[in-house]
């Protein structure tokens, strides 16, 4: 009788590798980039070894030790020996949020839809789930969330961290989260270049005291923009999803919002669509439905372009008010769009899971110049 072999995926490399802590530091080399172009075929597996310098005194212990932990971990049947090769680069840089899990951008194709609406009531329901969130407001030109948390009134304080003076986001509901809203005059126009706005960016992800998260949620600005490149450049997003409306008009740069994150050059996966304001339910008529902005558009786009459909949020006066109020409804207790919001969470973590089995960790897109 022929028993099947396990089939490994490059999750399992990456999961067997934590465990080799880098020679006199506190880090393990997943972690530090060190492990890069993972392959596997059947029980075969090869992947690179970048070290700074070539002259590191550690290169062969560091070997050694990915072929123990390979075959302790995906058993002796694995073939491994010979399959790492070393390379080296100057200047290796160290990982931007080192103790954060998974980087979720929140993105939607034209503004209006709500995407910030979902973003903070997606945190606030991952949140009641005893898990770990952040999010950051990336929507520079449009700052919200600071509203919607009932928090324009808060500022981040500092801490310095050796040299460094940090911000310590301001947390609620049991989300930590950072704004530009929090550092300008809500009453004036943002008049940025895309320099500065990415700047302010990268600030709110690398210069914060994010600690240790399960997952930080970006709510981006709408369509496409140098924001959403500085975002991917400046870390590894895990994946990202997409906000929309059933109508046509808001489907219609769904999918090219879809085409930027699974362009070749950024290759982000795509967790799903979520549709938003799907249906209108007044309060006094609670089982009735009236499908303002069309029905279905999102789930018929969504199994069109092979995406899972994550969620379908209704449009009721209760989400608006509690956006004006900086009540979040998801933070309600026996309210449907409450439990819309939940099982959102719910969805949204399940498809995480299956990600992060079935493909290796995003990296960071490179900037090349000819």
């Amino acid at each position: 009788m022929n028993i099947p072999r396990k089939l490994i995926v490059p999750k399992n490399v990456t999961d067997a590798l934590r465990s080799i802590i880098y020679p006199g530091g506190k880090e393990d080399i997943v972690s530090l980039d060190m492990v890069q172009e993972i392959r596997i075929t059947g029980q075969e597996v090869s992947f690179s070894l970048v070290f700074q310098r070539s002259d590191d005194p550690n290169i062969e212990t560091i070997k050694k030790l990915c072929v123990k932990a390979i075959e302790e971990q995906l058993g002796e049947e694995v073939k491994i020996r010979g399959n790492i090769a070393v390379k080296f680069i100057h200047n290796m840089e160290r990982p931007i949020l080192p103790e954060v899990k998974n980087i979720i951008a929140v993105a939607s194709g034209k503004g209006g839809v709500g995407k910030s609406t979902i973003a903070v009531n997606l945190a606030v329901a991952l949140a009641q789930t005893g898990v770990k969130v952040g999010l950051i407001d990336a929507d520079i030109f449009g700052p919200s969330v600071p509203k919607m948390f009932g928090a324009e009134n808060m500022r981040p304080s500092g801490a310095m961290v050796g040299n460094r003076e940090m911000l310590v986001p301001v947390e609620k509901y049991g989300v930590k989260f950072l704004s530009i809203g929090f550092f300008v005059n809500p009453d004036d126009a943002l008049i940025w270049r895309g320099p500065m706005a990415s700047n302010a960016l990268k600030q709110l992800i690398g210069d914060a005291l994010w600690g240790e998260l399960d997952y930080l949620l970006i709510d981006l600005p709408p369509g496409t923009s140098d924001i959403h490149l500085t975002l991917v450049q400046t870390v590894p997003v895990t994946a990202a999803l997409i906000v929309s409306t059933p109508q046509d008009v808001a489907l219609a740069d769904v999918v090219k919002g879809v085409s930027m994150f699974q362009s070749k050059s950024i290759d982000v996966p795509v967790l799903g669509l979520i549709e938003n304001m799907s249906w209108f339910t007044p309060a006094e008529l609670p089982d009735n439905k009236y499908y303002i902005f069309g029905k279905d558009g999102g789930k018929k786009l969504a199994d069109k372009m092979g995406l899972k459909l994550l969620g379908q949020i209704p449009l009721v006066q209760s989400i608006r008010e509690g956006g004006d109020e900086g009540t979040p409804e998801a933070v309600k207790k026996d309210s449907p769009s409450s439990e819309a919001f939940k099982e959102l969470a719910k969805e949204v973590t399940e498809q995480l899971k299956i990600r992060n089995i079935e493909y290796a960790p995003t990296k960071k897109v490179k900037i090349t110049r000819k």
